[in-house]
């Protein structure tokens, strides 16, 4: 049997790419990446959140393609439900999957003011209200999580989706510069020295190529 296939496309851009990619390595696949280039004009429109629906990122194995992140989640969980994608409680499934789809369809001032870029870094970052009360709601999320279940992960001593689905927030907190509490910048820590982020890191930061639109600041 032929190797599962992850479709994405920028590392250093796509924040959905990584979301699709961590769960994958969460859930243990074997799989092969396929990038698609920056330049594609319909990858293009979606990093600059100008596509109406995610391209990417987009998993085949066999005769299943599944091309949405909460569904690639599910079905990983499904697969291997040893891997711990999802809580065995359920409570705290109902808990995780609603902060999940909460990030999967809400925060749009967030990803348009502070698009996820690897590379940068803007210290100062002036962080306007719209953008600003995004990031106030999530870290509503993060403690209520940390009080629930007690870290290090916010559903407790491992991660999980919920985690795959909130990493690509913590690296824009480090990239603009976001005001966090002890406890919310810890837990960005700890999610950038996962071996799998530290991966993906090196490499978005090896990426050629760039995009002027989102190399702006607002």
């Amino acid at each position: 049997m032929s190797k599962a296939t992850l479709t994405i496309s920028s590392k250093n851009y796509s924040s959905w790419s990584l979301r699709g990619w961590l769960l994958c390595r969460m859930a243990g696949l074997d799989f092969e990446e396929k990038l698609l280039p920056s330049d594609d004009p319909d990858i293009r429109a979606e990093l600059l959140l100008l596509s109406p629906s995610f391209l990417v990122p987009r998993l085949t194995d066999g005769d299943v393609s599944v091309w949405d992140t909460l569904a690639i989640a599910e079905y990983l969980s499904e697969l291997n439900p040893g891997a711990g994608l999802l809580p065995t409680e359920r409570v705290a499934r109902a808990h995780c999957r609603s902060i999940s789809g909460e990030m999967h369809s809400g925060f749009s001032n967030l990803r348009s003011a502070l698009p996820m870029n690897l590379k940068a870094r803007f210290p100062g970052f002036r962080i306007w209200a719209g953008a600003q009360a995004d990031i106030d709601r999530i870290l509503a999320i993060w403690r209520e999580c940390f009080e629930a279940h007690k870290g290090p992960y916010l559903f407790g001593a491992a991660p999980n989706l919920a985690d795959a689905m909130y990493a690509p927030v913590c690296t824009r907190f480090l990239t603009y510069d976001a005001k966090l509490d002890a406890d919310c910048a810890a837990y960005c820590q700890t999610i950038m020295a996962l071996p799998h982020m530290q991966d993906w890191v090196t490499a978005a930061k090896a990426e050629p190529e760039e995009l002027d639109e989102l190399d702006v600041e607002f």
